[in-house]
């Protein structure tokens, strides 16, 4: 039986490495176009995860480095995306329809998109949002010029406006234990409302899967994590500059309504006052956690949500792995 050299993992994180300082500085960007293609920050935010993911292994693969990494990063983020709406949908009740969003341009613009054909969506993006060339919208979309201009012809008229989704009341149970576990400090109770089974995720960093220790230090994290983060320039742990007046008293938890879901914003102490730097995502049977999510290194999910809501916020950055000032 073989095994794995003892020392891939530290190759690996090296290789991501090497890969982020190239492909990082667009993510921002990436989370936007993910955005325009799908109906909520939650799907954009993993759509963005999953193309990092899928083009880090791509270019593993690759014999020469992309000549336009933006172009490329774009193509792949495409590619999933037409993955999956071309999909047979599955056979299972429809979920209730989430609550429009505010009257916003950009999602006025959204909702306009949600009309268009998954080609014709991605090619009005990139060459009207993104301003492309029609000869990069092509390579993008692996098609031809032709092609898009097509696509482009009938997306831009099919552009009328729907009628307004129903809005629907969430669900605040299991939030609202959480939350009074997570102010009162308590790790065990905290613990108690996972279901066995639950996975617990730091989106992009790091996730637990069933009931073992990892996930209870991954609740302890959220829970103390603060004190790090206001000593980042010599403990590391995230970017110093991100730090901000940032001070070690835990955060407190506030479940709030967003787009017809319940959400946990996590509000952490600066010197100058409380700013959301995480949000929790809980997904529940009504009275236990099957599912917690921790959006805490996804600057661009955290600003779009705390906009809506009108709540201030501070970023993170992306990068979890640092161990001091900035280095890696």
């Amino acid at each position: 039986m073989s095994t794995d050299p003892p020392d891939l993992p530290e190759l690996v994180r090296a290789s991501w490495h090497r890969f982020a300082d190239t492909y990082e500085p667009l993510r921002g960007e990436l989370y936007r176009y993910c955005r325009h293609l799908t109906r909520s920050p939650w799907d954009a935010e993993d759509l963005a995860q999953e193309t990092m993911a899928r083009a880090f292994a791509t270019l593993g693969r690759m014999g020469v480095a992309p000549p336009n990494p933006r172009a490329w990063l774009f193509r792949v983020a495409s590619n999933r995306w037409l993955d999956l709406v071309r999909r047979p949908p599955a056979t299972v009740e429809p979920a209730p329809p989430a609550a429009p969003p505010p009257i916003e341009l950009r999602d006025a613009a959204a909702t306009l998109l949600v009309q268009l054909a998954p080609q014709e969506r991605a090619a009005v993006v990139l060459k009207d949002a993104f301003d492309f060339s029609l000869d990069d919208v092509a390579g993008i979309l692996g098609t031809t010029v032709g092609a898009v201009k097509a696509a482009l012809h009938r997306g831009r008229g099919k552009l009328l406006e729907p009628p307004a989704e129903p809005a629907r009341a969430p669900t605040r149970g299991a939030v609202d234990a959480f939350c009074a576990a997570f102010n009162a400090r308590d790790v065990a109770g905290l613990t108690a409302l996972l279901l066995d089974t639950a996975t617990v995720e730091v989106v992009g960093a790091t996730a637990s899967y069933g009931a073992d220790e990892t996930r209870a230090q991954m609740v302890r994290g959220m829970l103390f994590g603060s004190a790090r983060l206001a000593n980042a320039a010599t403990e590391g742990g995230i970017d110093a500059r991100f730090v901000r007046g940032a001070l070690p008293t835990p955060p407190r938890a506030e479940a709030r309504s967003y787009r017809g879901e319940a959400i946990v914003v996590l509000w952490y102490a600066h010197d100058d006052g409380e700013h959301v730097r995480a949000i929790n995502r809980v997904v529940d049977d009504g009275a236990r956690i099957a599912a917690l999510h921790n959006y805490f290194f996804t600057p661009d999910l955290i600003a779009e949500v705390c906009a809506e809501l009108d709540l201030s916020h501070r970023p993170n950055g992306y990068r979890w792995w640092l161990t001091r000032a900035g280095c890696p």
